[in-house]
């Protein structure tokens, strides 16, 4: 089977990292190509890092990105010229950014996920699941915990989880978005959902849904270890990827699940 020429967006990151590790370790994937956006003079893995461009990601298939929105934009739009696949994980997106993801999908297939974890997006469904079931007297939290290094808050993963309950209810994210709190001890139920957000230490990622009736209290959880989950899964998305017409696709759509 001939492997699938991949470049790596963010690099020199945390997440950038580990998709070298973990590709250099999958038999599917030929690392050709790592931008980051300042020049770098030292080699990674035996390949120089360059600036995102034309010639950056002329020869490779797919591009996988985990660095911020206005990078990302950048990229999608010299994929979009150059007809090459994106995978996104990079999170913190607005509104107006969202829309113009969509834009590029019509062109080129992008997969854009908050979470490339099986267990996280597992997760999501599950808690799509329990609103839908649950009636208007549940009220929901989201809490999540990441290392001290992350910048955005709510996480990119907690969002995916408050769509979950969106989506359950039939209603949009962004009119149920409450109060968003950063590093606190306790924080409260709301109307809508409220969002708290701990940074600390080097923790790869903790997340929580609660809904409360008052009488009773339901959660739903996932811990992970490991920061190579999030690797194996973008790259298992690359793959998947590699066979779709021009979309924009979610690890949902991998994955398959079906409420």
């Amino acid at each position: 089977m001939k492997k699938i020429n991949l470049a790596i967006s963010g690099c020199l990151g945390r997440m950038g990292q580990q998709l070298i590790k973990s590709s250099k370790k999958n038999k599917n994937f030929k690392l050709v190509t790592l931008t980051e956006n300042k020049l770098i003079n030292k080699s990674l893995g035996g390949i120089k890092p360059e600036l995102n461009s034309d010639k950056a990601f002329k020869k490779i298939d797919i591009i996988i990105d985990f660095t911020v929105p206005t990078c990302t934009l950048e990229i999608l739009k010299i994929a979009t010229r150059l007809k090459k696949r994106v995978v996104i994980g990079t999170t913190g997106f607005n509104r107006s950014q969202e829309n113009l993801i969509k834009k590029y999908s019509k062109k080129i297939p992008i997969l854009k996920a908050g979470n490339m974890s099986l267990g996280v997006n597992l997760l999501m469904y599950l808690t799509e699941i329990t609103s839908k079931s649950l009636n208007d007297e549940y009220l929901s939290k989201i809490f999540e915990v990441h290392h001290r290094h992350k910048k955005d808050y709510p996480s990119g993963t907690a969002l995916m989880l408050g769509k979950g309950i969106a989506d359950g209810k039939n209603k949009n994210l962004y009119n149920l978005i409450g109060k968003k709190f950063l590093n606190k001890k306790s924080f409260p139920y709301g109307k809508k959902i409220n969002f708290n957000s701990l940074r600390k230490g080097e923790i790869i990622g903790e997340h929580e849904v609660k809904f409360s009736s008052g009488k009773e209290i339901i959660t739903l959880n996932h811990e992970a270890f490991d920061r190579a989950l999030y690797s194996d899964g973008a790259l298992t998305a690359s793959k998947w990827l590699m066979k779709k017409r021009p979309g924009l696709y979610s690890m949902r759509d991998l994955l398959s699940f079906d409420v």
